[in-house]
């Protein structure tokens, strides 16, 4: 088999969903032990919302992931989003497509700067996506001192609130959003584009493929989901928040859950399924520190570990791996 085919075979990720399954457990009991209930609907409501809001940003940074790259800028893109939608909107029903359609044209914008910076200038994907962010983040201090705009009451109804038994719409839409990424990353030819320059950018190139091209538009797609995202929070809030993306660690969270999810951090191997695991692991494990109350600092010290274990064990998997390979 040619690299390019081999990078195209799908690759499966079992032991985040064992990881999943094992935590919900353990959560259950202990907050049952603690007399609560992890899976009343409150809580599964809440888990749900959150796990749509870094769900999003995280299938977009899967994409770039497994190209290769990297997104530092996504939190900063949420927190503009937010505003330009909300200040679009200003209370308006009728403005909510307009509104939308430029967010996500705003957004498009930044990862294709980006990508440029990425492809064309060579520039290091930490160095030129942490640039980006900080411009923006220079944007945002400067013109905002708090909450700006309104959030159209109808966008504030549907994706902000509504839901169907216990799932809120905005799940609906990460898994909307995941099940496309999947179907892309396996069924066509930029997915298989995509895993290929992530495994090995120079054999690609030879063997024909756009590696400028798809690494572009792998950015573009990222900035475009952390562009959905930032509507999903501005429905939530009512209104546009400077701050809302930096605030909920955002960049770092969702190549958190990339990495949890089985995507390597070198590309070329992973996919949106381990991420939107990973997602909810880490949404699971909130909701049980939640209703244990336990301290802030000592849920992030958990969600250190975890990440750590995480990448500890594919590391031995890999390493067994090369191994046995002649």
């Amino acid at each position: 088999m040619s690299a390019l085919s081999l990078a195209a075979v799908p690759r499966r990720v079992p032991g985040v969903f064992l990881a999943l399954a094992l935590t919900l457990a353990v959560g259950w009991l202990v907050v049952a032990v603690n007399g609560g209930q992890l899976f009343n609907q409150a809580t599964t409501v809440s888990l749900l919302h959150v796990a749509a809001g870094l769900g999003l940003v995280a299938v977009g940074q899967t994409l770039v992931v497994l190209g290769g790259s990297l997104d530092l800028s996504v939190a900063y893109v949420i927190s503009l989003s937010t505003l330009v939608a909300a200040e679009t909107m200003n209370g308006s029903d009728g403005a909510v497509l307009p509104a939308v359609g430029l967010t996500l044209a705003v957004c498009a914008g930044v990862g294709l700067l980006n990508g440029v910076l990425v492809t064309r200038l060579r520039v290091n994907a930490f160095i030129a996506t942490l640039g980006v962010g900080l411009l923006l983040k220079g944007y945002l201090d400067s013109g905002y001192d708090g909450p700006a705009g309104s959030t159209a009451p109808a966008l504030v109804q549907t994706l902000g609130y509504q839901r169907i038994g216990p799932v809120p719409l905005s799940f609906l839409l990460l898994v909307a959003v995941a099940g496309v990424a999947w179907f892309a990353l396996a069924r066509t030819r930029f997915g298989h584009h995509l895993v290929a320059v992530g495994g090995d950018p120079e054999v690609a190139r030879l063997s024909g493929v756009r590696t400028t091209r798809v690494l572009l538009t792998a950015h573009v797609l990222c900035s475009l989901c952390a562009g959905l995202a930032g509507i999903y929070l501005a429905s939530r809030l009512g209104s546009g928040a400077p701050r809302v993306g930096t605030e909920g660690l955002y960049d770092l969270e969702s190549i958190a859950a990339v990495v949890i999810g089985g995507t390597a951090l070198a590309g070329g191997r992973g996919g949106v399924l381990g991420t939107v695991a990973g997602v909810l692991l880490l949404a699971s494990i909130d909701a049980t520190f939640n209703q244990l109350e336990v301290d802030a600092f000592f849920k992030q010290v958990v969600r250190g570990v975890v990440i750590i274990a995480a990448v500890a064990v594919y590391a031995r998997r890999n390493l067994r791996k090369a191994a046995w390979r002649p």
